[in-house]
């Protein structure tokens, strides 16, 4: 049938319209890919479309594969779509986009249907897909690359929604349908600080990302929209109404059916929230320490710590930092109560005469309180406003080892509460490796932030002496050298006084012959005086150094006492494990390596060992520090047998003046740990020296390690000997032999060189 003239005019408007109309739209695309005169603002780059990069946070992990934290502006994990559930797969398609398997970005039928409601006022949802979700997710197309169209408000929405079609018209050709739904999960805010499913999960469910049901997953895909409004912890009555909402759509599409929706409905949320806290966990000061080093290495790198995801994997085992952390709780509240107990209410800031320092806490104000910083520069000499503002009373919540208290507190009130407590770090480490397995810098890091392993510095009292009798060794001293406990005196020139006397820690010389091994086991100062006096303290300071001590050191008679410098313990285990080294040093090693998100391998920190000492010294020290359990008098004979017995064992304690720093270091064949134990500041500390002895204070937290790690026997720490050198001793270590006259030639001991210096 001929067509008439009309009907022909009307088929060439209509397709004049419609070449018209997608023309246009086509047109609009391209002007807007390129931007055309700046009305748009950008669009993402091509590699940027290619490698889509959210925010990723990046995890701290231990040897034995144990997450112990996360270093992130927002904490987020990825996860891959085989570590999804199918019940959340299937919840968050009939919830956010059905046919999402059916289009290639865009769908039309939504997009209908969205702008049929703008133009009726009956809005029945959005039309955007997942996939466009993503794009503005990845990208922020709302508020990034924005062009002077955007000063329109219509006009700026309008160009959002063209940039996301064409986002995910891209997306979908780059990307299968499994990564698309799996690149969106992972960059969805959940609220509670988790972004992304896999942080979500945990927070809420403590759940992986492929255990969560439909109860969970209506839960977390229900407040994808409004993580606040719908958050189940502090809108519980949203939460619920969103999640039967959100149910129902799986009844509504068969995924579910009636009575399984019925049931889910009526069950509460199951929730086990618990938002991550850079103060919980484990090794929360070694995480904190470590960072410095983290930006350091990203930034010379070309990377971000907070941003690429990256994983970095310790020398920490998740074991034995939960004993250490274990034992320094248990070993610290009980000397807490004691340390309170013994002040009989006075005060724990003490001078040298045992006088109560005078207007102690307004110096430490003064000095550490940032508050009280502020308040001297707004009100410079008014000291009277000053004082009001430190002294006004407002809640805090505070540390107790009885769990947190909330009180009324003013600055002044928390400072002077604060500065009752006792400190102290712990670490251990292996010999062989240099590997740290634990790392306890305080006993409690959301109140107490500063690490006592690295940055806090202290007088190391007697641990320092296996230093001194260290040089005196490899210098042709032997283990049974004979000394005396006499009184040694050195002349100081120019000083007033002009000589210096080390008193014994009872203030009593006995007299009495004694090898230099008894009397470092029973830390006799006059002994280690005598030594030093020999060697001269130079000597003994370029030794400190070949075992790694790097803080300053003064060569100055006192250090024979460990009291002319300031040493970590992480410089004093490092030291300690030379000997277990068969005298090679190694600094303690924390990072053995750093991938990036997908697994590769950025850089393996490998050990790098030196040559401190000979076997035969290193070997000599050993035996040196095993006399603290063997000799008469040890510093740690009464160290739980089971730790000592059947099993080679050193240790060494130390004191300081006024009992202000306790010690405890102990060598095994195969771990070295210590601890140190001490007030805040060197004035708070025990009444009297025997009370606040290293043996008393830090040989607890030790021990109750190590019987842990004996009882675990999925550890691979077992009592053992220390490994002789592969040449024969050059001296002999049963001392009786040197009392045999036949036998004295043989065991020629280094002539005494007592002059002064």
């Amino acid at each position: 049938m001929a067509l008439t003239k009309r009907t022909k005019r009307t088929i060439f408007v209509i397709w004049a319209l419609f070449i018209l109309f997608f023309g246009g739209i086509a047109t609009t695309f391209l002007m807007v890919q390129n931007d055309a005169f700046g009305l748009f603002g950008g669009l993402p780059s091509l590699e940027a479309l290619e490698k889509p990069d959210p925010d990723l946070s990046s995890e701290l992990f231990s040897a034995d594969g144990v997450s112990l934290g996360k270093y992130f502006r927002t904490n987020r994990t990825p996860v891959t779509y085989d570590e999804l559930s199918s019940e959340l797969i299937n919840t968050l398609m009939v919830t956010e986009d059905v046919r999402f398997k059916e289009h290639s970005g865009i769908d039309l039928i939504s997009l209908l249907r969205a702008a049929s409601g703008v133009l009726t006022g009956q809005f029945k949802g959005g039309g955007s897909t997942l996939t466009m979700q993503l794009a503005e997710n990845l990208y922020k197309t709302s508020t990034a690359n924005r062009g002077s169209l955007y000063s329109i408000r219509v006009a700026g929405s309008v160009v959002t929604k063209l940039k996301e079609y064409i986002i995910a018209v891209k997306l979908e050709q780059a990307y299968t349908k499994e990564e698309i739904l799996a690149m969106y999960l992972n960059t969805v805010p959940f609220g509670s600080n988790s972004f992304g499913i896999k942080v979500a999960a945990k927070t809420f469910f403590n759940k992986l990302p492929s255990q969560l049901s439909y109860k969970e997953a209506a839960v977390l895909v229900g407040s994808i929209n409004a993580p606040t409004r719908y958050n189940p912890v502090y809108n519980p009555d949203n939460a619920k109404a969103k999640r039967t909402e959100v149910l129902y759509n799986l009844y509504r599409y068969n995924i579910i059916d009636r009575n399984t929706f019925d049931s889910l409905d009526a069950e509460p949320f199951g929730l086990s929230y618990k938002v991550d806290n850079q103060n919980e966990g484990l090794a929360t000061y070694f995480r904190s320490v470590i960072r410095n080093f983290l930006l350091s290495w990203t930034k010379e790198n070309g990377y971000d710590l907070y941003d690429d995801g990256l994983k970095i994997y310790t020398t920490l085992d998740s074991r034995l930092q939960a004993y250490a952390e274990a034992a320094m709780e248990q070993s610290m509240d009980t000397l807490q109560a004691y340390f309170i107990e013994h002040l009989e209410g006075d005060m724990p800031w003490i001078d040298q005469d045992g006088e109560v320092i005078e207007d102690f806490i307004q110096g430490q104000l003064e000095r550490y309180s940032p508050h009280y910083k502020r308040l001297a520069k707004k009100y410079g000499d008014q000291q009277d406003s000053i004082d009001f503002y430190i002294h006004e009373k407002r809640k805090m919540r505070v540390f107790s080892w009885d769990g947190e208290i909330d009180t009324l507190f003013s600055t002044y009130d928390s400072m002077y509460y604060y500065k009752h407590f006792l400190q102290a770090g712990f670490m251990a480490m292996e010999p062989k490796t240099g590997h740290i397995k634990a790392w306890v810098g305080g006993i409690n890091h959301k109140f107490f932030k500063y690490d006592h392993v690295q940055r806090g510095k202290r007088q190391p009292g007697s641990t320092f002496k296996p230093i001194v009798y260290t040089a005196a060794i490899d210098n042709g001293y032997s283990p049974c050298y004979p000394v005396v406990d006499a009184a040694v005196t050195f002349s100081l020139p120019g000083q007033d006084p002009p000589t210096w006397t080390p008193d014994n820690a009872n203030n009593i010389f006995t007299g009495e012959k004694m090898t230099v091994r008894r009397a470092m086991a029973a830390s006799v100062n006059s002994a280690t005086a005598f030594i030093m006096k020999n060697i001269g303290p130079e000597t003994v300071v370029r030794y400190a150094r070949y075992l790694g001590i790097e803080s300053p050191l003064a060569p100055v008679p006192v250090l024979c006492l460990g009291a002319a410098g300031e040493v970590s313990l992480y410089e004093m285990l490092g030291a300690y494990s030379t000997f277990a080294n068969k005298g090679n040093y190694t600094k303690p090693f924390y990072i053995s390596r750093i991938e990036d998100q997908n697994g590769n391998v950025l850089q393996q920190f490998v050990p790098e060992p030196k040559e401190a000492l000979n076997e035969e010294t290193a070997y000599l020290m050993l035996h040196m520090l095993k006399g603290a359990v063997e000799e008469e008098g040890g510093s740690a004979r009464a160290l739980d047998w089971r730790i000592t017995y059947e099993n080679d064992f050193g240790a060494k304690t130390g004191t300081t003046q006024n009992a202000s720093d306790g010690w405890f270091i102990g060598v095994t064949h195969d771990l070295v740990a210590g601890a140190w134990v001490g007030g805040d500041n060197r004035s708070i500390h025990f009444k009297h020296w025997a009370q606040g002895q290293g043996a008393r204070t830090a040989r607890p937290i030790y021990e109750k390690f190590m019987l842990q790690v004996y009882e675990d026997k999925s550890l691979p720490y077992e009592k053992g000997v220390f490994e002789k050198p592969l040449q024969p001793l050059s001296v002999e270590l049963d001392c009786s032999l040197y009392e045999n006259d036949a036998a004295s030639d043989s065991l020629a001991l280094p002539a005494v060189n007592a002059d002064e210096f």
